[in-house]
């Protein structure tokens, strides 16, 4: 049972996920954008996740390995982190923050994404969450203290607001150059348009995705429009 809502001025416990890994940057940069709001906890998969979506672990036993002081590895998948984490962890957690993914999570990505499920998981079982992640260029270098900055932002209006149950939020940075001004907050909806389907065929009959992700379609006003023109989107998504 998740705890009742606690006021913003309140220093709130966070538990702290990712589908990168355990030792991702873009975690340690979620991680210190979090420790100015409460007191947090990290509960990651040992090892990176990407893409299994809203997977959880059934027949095999689940390994919860600590790292460190409120660190631990799981074993398993993102949902299996946020599991474990609320069940046996950090039962008296606030909110559930995933990422920061290294990559974006737009529109039908939320589908696939490791870290939106992990929010998702959380959400189900009573625990408001926000997922975070980092639409990446190829052409610049990431700047994750620059990242934990717009995440700060993100953070002081969320955890304002009251919870709602099934609501939950997902976030995508923009990949600005150093010289460009900081990005607005906008809220804005999922893009419908899925990635586009093309698969370059390789040897031993195997077939590799090679959709430019940089190209997709966009609706104007949604969150891929939102993110790719430099600003910070902010999706409200609900379980039903």
């Amino acid at each position: 049972m998740a705890p009742p809502f606690t006021h913003p001025t309140a220093l709130m416990n966070l538990l702290l996920t990712n589908d990168d890994g355990i030792a991702a940057e873009g975690l340690a940069a979620l991680l210190a954008a979090a420790r100015a709001f409460g007191t947090p906890v990290v509960v990651a998969p040992a090892g990176p996740q990407s893409g299994v979506s809203h997977a959880v672990s059934w027949e095999r036993g689940v390994h919860l390995e600590p790292r460190g002081p409120a660190s631990f590895a799981v074993h398993g998948t993102p949902a299996d982190c946020s599991r474990l984490g609320l069940l046996r962890v950090a039962p008296d957690t606030h909110w559930v923050l995933s990422g920061i993914n290294h990559g974006g999570n737009l529109g039908a990505d939320v589908y696939y994404s490791g870290t939106v499920a992990a929010v998702r998981e959380a959400v189900l079982h009573g625990w408001p969450g926000i997922a975070f992640s980092h639409y990446l260029r190829d052409d610049a270098a990431t700047d994750w203290p620059r990242a934990t900055r717009w995440v700060a932002r993100v953070l002081t209006d969320l955890l304002a607001r009251p919870a709602e149950p099934g609501l939950f939020y997902n976030v995508n940075l923009p990949h600005l150059a150093a010289d460009q001004p900081e990005p607005a907050i906008v809220f804005c909806p999922l893009d419908p348009h899925p990635l586009p389907l093309s698969y370059r065929h390789g040897e031993n009959d195997h077939h590799f995705y090679d959709g430019d992700y940089h190209a997709r379609r966009r609706t104007p006003g949604s969150d891929v429009d939102t993110c790719f023109t430099g600003h910070i989107a902010v999706t409200e998504l609900r379980l039903f």
